[in-house]
């Protein structure tokens, strides 16, 4: 498995991936979301390529130096391999990179099950999503 920033030719390959694993109310917050985040900064985009699938996809974003995660999503054949645990490894990498200062989980009634992964793994969490927005900030 490949942790990499997302690239335009994976834009199919995620495409599909969203619409396989998100609600389509979810689904299209979440790839206006994409959009807007590749737009300002494509490098807090990550995909997590197995073989030559896209695996899994984290789209993070920076506002006011702090870091969220704002939609994760994995391949249901792929999940329970860690796939989810590595692409916050290698964004909270990248967040460190940014200066942010503190990191948070944008939490909202899709992600809601993801919660017991993000408590193991100590990450502190925002409820206020209806506020978040994916921003040109720094």
């Amino acid at each position: 498995m490949n942790i990499r920033s997302f690239q335009l030719s994976d834009y199919a390959h995620v495409n599909q991936l969203l619409k396989r694993v998100l609600s389509e109310s979810c689904y299209a917050e979440t790839i206006e979301a994409l959009a807007c985040q590749l737009s300002y900064d494509s490098g807090l985009v990550l995909v997590a390529q197995a073989g030559e699938r896209i695996a899994g996809i984290l789209i993070g974003t920076v506002d006011r130096h702090q870091g969220y995660f704002y939609r994760i999503a994995v391949d249901p054949p792929h999940r329970g391999r860690g796939i989810a645990k590595a692409l916050i490894a290698e964004m909270r990498q990248r967040f460190m990179k940014r200066n942010v200062r503190h990191v948070f989980v944008a939490l909202d009634h899709h992600n809601r099950p993801l919660m017991p992964l993000y408590e193991s793994l100590g990450l502190p969490v925002w409820e206020n999503i209806h506020q978040l927005k994916i921003v040109s900030g720094s």
